[in-house]
């Protein structure tokens, strides 16, 4: 698959709005689940690096993507130095996202031209990935901070783009309350793919919750 622009990238979640995140140690799994969101409509999807079998798992993900789902960008989370920031992009990551802002990930993915978001918790960690050039970061942990945080700071950065990512429900009321404070996207972890879900290999479930998610969303964009 031919390399993704940092725009294109940026675009595609800014359209779906919701960003599922997952890991799971089986490849099938895994793989299975990425066709799920696919069928669901999800065409951006981050994977996380959370454990030894996440490089396989990915490298595994992309071909399936390549083959059967050519317009799924598929990313990688919990990127936390440079060195694996450049094994997932060597291996054909579409974007990388941190838990942190951390200038060594930031300058691995501006030598690849990828599009990077980090996480960040403070001011002053928006500040820094500002200067780092950043368009978009990761709220993190999204329900420590909450809402109201958004609103509060959102005119201290009027060209950034802000993404919930850790205690975001699937529910119409909690999603409401993000985009009003002036988030762009939600990222969904275990409130969308839950580990009962993929240990029990509940796709039909993830698929039911992943369309609920989506409505929701729309629905809150047209009023």
């Amino acid at each position: 698959m031919t390399k993704n622009s940092k725009e294109k990238v940026l675009q595609t979640l800014l359209h779906t709005r919701l960003l599922p995140l997952y890991f799971y140690p089986d490849t099938e799994v895994s793989i299975q689940i990425l066709k799920t969101l696919y069928s669901a409509g999800i065409r951006g999807v981050e994977y996380t690096n959370r454990g030894a079998a996440a490089l396989d798992n990915f490298k595994a993900m992309l071909q399936v993507r390549d083959a059967e789902m050519p317009d799924m960008l598929l990313g990688i989370g919990t990127i936390k130095t440079g060195a694996v920031a450049q094994n997932y992009i060597d291996a054909g990551a579409d974007f990388l996202i941190s838990p942190a802002t951390i200038p060594e990930v930031a300058q691995v993915a501006k030598a690849n031209d990828i599009l990077w978001i980090p996480g960040s918790m403070t001011v002053t960690e928006i500040v820094v990935a500002e200067q780092l050039g950043c368009k978009i970061v990761k709220l993190f942990p999204g329900n420590m901070l909450g809402p109201g945080f958004v609103s509060a700071i959102k005119d201290l950065f009027p060209d950034m783009l802000f993404m919930p990512t850790g205690g975001v429900e699937v529910e119409e009321k909690n999603i409401k309350e993000w985009f009003k404070s002036g988030v762009c996207a939600v990222g969904l972890g275990s409130k969308l793919i839950s580990k009962t879900a993929m240990e029990n290999k509940d796709y039909d479930g993830i698929k039911s919750l992943t369309l609920q998610a989506l409505s929701i969303i729309q629905t809150i964009q047209k009023n």
